[in-house]
């Protein structure tokens, strides 16, 4: 079976990025740490590390996986990285963050994804045989 090209994903993939990177350099820059900027810091965070990490889950699926996955557990998967990313740098910001946070919320999102990965294969069903 042939396995899908990238082509699908990068318009999500260079959007989510570029909106993500050249909002957070101009957030960053060009305002002051007020309540609605640090608001669009985690949402824009979230934004540019979804956009980067979507080109590096589709390739670990395509060269490690023997089948391929639907797009959406892909893109689940590089918003799971983004929402990563953001809740560390909020969870850094009221200087709370170490390696033990780090690596305990790390494992819980694998685990969540394999739970859910888990329910959607059992979840398949195979396709009806039609008798001529």
């Amino acid at each position: 079976m042939k396995k899908p090209t990238f082509r699908p994903y990068r318009l999500p993939a260079l959007s989510l990025a570029l909106i993500g990177w050249v909002g957070l350099y101009l957030l960053i820059n060009f305002t002051l740490p007020t309540l609605l900027p640090r608001w669009a810091f985690f949402f824009l965070a979230t934004l540019a590390l979804s956009g980067t990490s979507l080109p590096i889950a589709y390739f670990l699926h395509r060269r490690f996986s023997r089948d391929f996955p639907p797009a959406n557990v892909i893109i689940r998967q590089a918003l799971w990285v983004g929402t990563y990313g953001a809740t560390l740098a909020w969870l850094q910001l009221g200087r709370v963050a170490n390696l033990s946070i780090v690596i305990g919320l790390a494992l819980g999102l694998i685990a969540i994804e394999s739970l859910i990965r888990l329910r959607e294969k059992a979840q398949w069903t195979p396709p009806e045989i039609e008798n001529d």
